[in-house]
């Protein structure tokens, strides 16, 4: 699998990892050279644009965020225009846009948390057929991402609908602790956004 290649380099580097994010963009670089239409190649390079943009915003340079800005969401959606029923191009950008998104005004944010949530709606409808392919871990901000981003959306129904299974089905998990606070609280914070574990480990088999 083509993401077995760069998602760890990926993850250290838009943790701060520097020198893994440039490994990560040369390996999906050249995978692009001599295949411009490979669909994991783009979403994942088109990912690490779009991280990198947002430096630039921060450092004030604008025009080239927002250069940087469409150029790695162009590549993200064209990655999933080429592969719409492809698990390793659909969670990447899914990811992406949910976390993103937090940190951006609602009229720039909301279009991607709206793809984002539809994303990981489209993976879960693919995959739910068969429970045991998951690890405790992938169905768990499988699940996760699909109620907070709906709850984030205002869809509050389909919110519960995915908090309560994650109470349910991955009791004394910190997922299932993430749905006490929000039935508690009715919200949660960006902080709750986080990957649980960052794919350090190995999960334990997803149980009914």
């Amino acid at each position: 699998r083509f993401d077995h290649k760069v998602r760890t380099l990926y993850f250290a580097g838009m943790s701060g990892d520097r020198a893994s994010l440039e490994k990560a963009m040369a390996i999906t670089t050249e995978t692009l050279k001599s295949e411009p239409n490979h669909p994991e190649a783009l979403v994942w390079h088109g990912g690490g644009v779009f991280y990198l943009s947002a430096e630039k915003f921060r450092n004030g340079d604008m025009q080239s965020g927002m250069e940087m800005y469409q150029k790695g969401t162009s590549m993200m959606d064209r990655a999933v225009e080429l592969a719409p029923r492809n698990i390793g191009v659909l969670i990447p950008r899914g990811s992406g846009y949910m976390a993103a998104s937090r940190a951006m005004p609602e009229q720039m944010g909301r279009p991607l948390l709206e793809k984002g949530v539809g994303d990981y709606e489209k993976a879960w409808e693919m995959q739910k057929g068969n429970l045991s392919k998951f690890s405790q871990h992938s169905i768990g901000e499988l699940w996760f991402g699909i109620a907070d981003g709906n709850a984030r959306l205002g869809n509050t129904d389909r919110a519960k609908e995915f908090f309560t299974m994650m109470k349910d089905k991955l009791p004394g998990t910190p997922w299932a602790k993430k749905a006490d606070k929000w039935f508690a609280e009715g919200k949660l914070a960006p902080a709750d956004g986080r990957c649980v574990g960052c794919h350090t480990g190995s999960p334990k088999a997803f149980q009914n």
